[in-house]
């Protein structure tokens, strides 16, 4: 891979030993995946933010770098809601720990968003060049709004922020976002049905590009919906909606096809009765604020529901929180149902979140169920 002067400085430790440490990372990614040059990059969303997923090892790496990130860049959730964390019952050691997380990561210039809709604060736009690690995140950029990521991991991403720059491989190449599996869906679909689309598409077709062809329009949200399930089930980093995504006719149809229909979607629901509801996987939008609160409207939840969402989110929003949480239900930022350690002391979780159905039971060892947001709300308030 050809290094700049100025790079190759960086890699000799003229910068110092956390850009070099940088440095080292960024080349040999490059290496591996066979890049020619590193590029400049417009924003980084760095994962490993969460004390539960880092741990002491993750915590001491992250403590012994120095200097500040070069790029706008925005942290992942962390593992408890810096105010309410003793309501949604995080120990008091855990918290002690996470804030550490949190000090490191702002000495380095980081934003604590804490968030996996960094695009609702830094929105990107088409054919930007990003390094972002969230999967959630990375599907959305790629996809919706046609800006050029790769799914990074927390060291490639915090290490792109560190320089500027990230390996040009992969889908920063238009070679590489061509679809090579065409999906026909024979239904309209609605709500969590795009979620329940992505979590079954996602395990047939891995870390494939597929090109959607769908008999109704999504919204952003549930694009967003889609993306993330179809990233926690496979690996789907970038996936195209025929009329609807910015690159979809960009490319012509793959040979390979999958043909779907509304049973294949709805035979992933399921009713079994939770003892936690949640929603924002990924963290909820305005408007998904807006929708539960009139949902709520005049009723009390029975079972403990929360709604998660960003910090920036809640405060542009404050009128519907206070609808949301008149009923009962929690609003909780910073952190979601997935990595937070509070989830572990229920049984079954109900979601309308097909990348939560995925995760929940790997991550944090409860089952999960999934419904509609209108199924959920009517289940929290019995």
């Amino acid at each position: 891979m050809h290094l700049t002067k100025e790079e190759e400085a960086i890699y000799d430790g003229e910068f110092g030993a956390t850009r070099q440490k940088a440095m080292e990372i960024l080349v040999a990614l490059g290496d591996i995946y066979g890049a020619d040059r590193l590029i400049a990059i417009k924003s980084a969303q760095v994962s490993g933010a969460s004390y539960k997923t880092i741990g002491d090892a993750g915590l001491e790496w992250i403590s012994s770098l120095e200097g500040k990130v070069k790029v706008s860049t925005i942290l992942n959730p962390i593992g408890m809601d810096r105010e309410k964390w003793r309501e949604i019952g995080v120990s008091e050691g855990f918290a002690a720990r996470q804030k550490e997380i949190l000090r490191v990561y702002e000495r380095l210039g980081i934003s604590l968003e804490c968030t996996c809709t960094p695009y609702y604060t830094n929105s990107p736009a088409l054919n930007d060049h990003l390094a972002w690690a969230e999967s959630s995140a990375v599907a959305y950029a790629n996809s919706v709004l046609g800006a050029r990521t790769n799914r990074e991991g927390g060291p490639s991403a915090l290490a792109a922020a560190l320089i500027g720059k990230t390996p040009c491989y992969g889908l920063h190449l238009d070679k590489n976002r061509a679809p090579e599996v065409l999906v026909r869906v024979n239904a309209e679909l609605h709500d969590v049905d795009y979620g329940a689309l992505g979590y079954v598409v996602g395990k047939s077709v891995g870390d494939r590009i597929p090109l959607f062809e769908l008999s109704s329009i999504p919204s952003k949200d549930e694009l967003k919906a889609f993306g993330a399930a179809l990233g926690a089930s496979g690996a789907v980093a970038l996936y195209h909606v025929k009329g609807v995504t910015p690159e979809s006719s960009n490319f012509d149809a793959p040979t390979e096809r999958i043909s779907l229909d509304l049973e294949d979607i709805k035979k992933i629901y399921d009713d079994n009765t939770p003892d936690l509801i949640a929603f924002g996987c990924p963290h909820c939008s305005g408007a998904e604020l807006r929708k539960i609160a009139d949902l709520l409207e005049g009723k009390k939840v029975c079972i403990e529901l929360w709604v998660c969402t960003s910090r920036r989110i809640m405060e542009q929003h404050e009128d519907v929180v206070k609808l949301i949480e008149k009923s009962g239900a929690k609003v909780i930022c910073d952190t979601c149902m997935v990595v937070s350690p509070a989830t572990e002391k229920f049984e079954r979780v109900m979601v309308n979140s097909g990348k939560a159905l995925q995760y929940l039971p790997n991550l944090c060892g409860v089952d999960a169920v999934l419904g509609s947001t209108e199924d959920c709300i009517k289940t929290a308030c019995g």
